[in-house]
């Protein structure tokens, strides 16, 4: 079986790129930096905490709302060679409405999953560009989409990764950038165990259940499945595609209710 003229086995292959992965040190982010990296590409993780990306050929501890960090991470980063693949993965979350959302956690979140993917694309855009070749792969949400209750910061954060990842990508499709996104709905990372042990001590379980439950298909996504989307978007066999927002949600959006 072939595909596209290639072998299965060589089919959605990195080899020879380098990638970075903001967020590489746990949860999506760490997942995807492993897939990547186990498409024979060179990653760069970039986190503020730099105990988790051992897993990554390059470790740049990096606040990625930090202006003077990030631009300090990429400088280091060029040294190395181009950037062909950049996924802005790092992000932070809140529960709460709009009323319960005091404006330090509104500029906390709009800091990390707005500024920081902005000022990450802008560290790597120009380089794709001249070069004609690049992916920029960001992580919105289903809440960017859906409002979900009681995520009023992140759900706006979100449907700006959405607005950004289409801008960037009109900009730059006559440059031979391709920028998409994707938009999990729950996924089972180490951040639900954390948050199910502090909010519902006791009942971890059945929450977890009915968590599970939101998703028409029965279950909360796994980490690896999200990095699988991602390694398909960053590889030639979606050279057709930019502009596109895919939803990971196990039905959420459209089958939902």
């Amino acid at each position: 079986m072939e595909t596209r003229g290639l072998a299965v086995s060589e089919a959605f292959m990195l080899t020879g790129r380098t990638a970075v992965v903001t967020g590489a040190a746990s949860g999506i982010g760490r997942a995807i930096a492993l897939e990547l990296a186990r498409a024979g590409a060179m990653v760069r993780g970039v986190d503020r905490n730099g105990d988790g990306l051992a897993h990554c050929a390059g470790a740049h501890v990096c606040d990625v709302g930090d202006p003077d960090a990030v631009a300090t991470t990429f400088a280091a980063i060029h040294v190395m060679g181009p950037v062909d693949v950049l996924v802005n993965s790092a992000g932070v979350s809140h529960i709460g409405s709009i009323e319960d959302t005091h404006p330090d956690d509104f500029d906390r979140l709009f800091r990390v999953n707005v500024r920081g993917v902005y000022l990450c694309t802008r560290a790597v855009v120009a380089g794709m560009a001249a070069r004609r070749r690049g992916v920029i792969v960001n992580v919105a949400s289903i809440a960017g989409w859906a409002g979900l209750a009681d995520r009023f910061a992140y759900s706006m954060t979100k449907g700006a990764v959405l607005s950004m990842t289409l801008s960037v990508a009109r900009d730059y499709v006559q440059h031979g950038v391709r920028c998409n996104s994707i938009s999990p709905a729950r996924v089972h990372t180490p951040f639900v165990d954390d948050y199910l042990a502090r909010t519902y001590p006791g009942r971890e379980a059945e929450m977890f259940a009915k968590l599970s439950a939101t998703q028409p298909i029965g279950r909360m996504g796994m980490p690896e499945e999200v990095a699988s989307l991602v390694r398909f978007l960053a590889s030639d066999e979606a050279a057709f595609i930019t502009g596109t927002d895919y939803p990971i949600d196990g039905g959420f959006l459209r089958l939902h209710g």
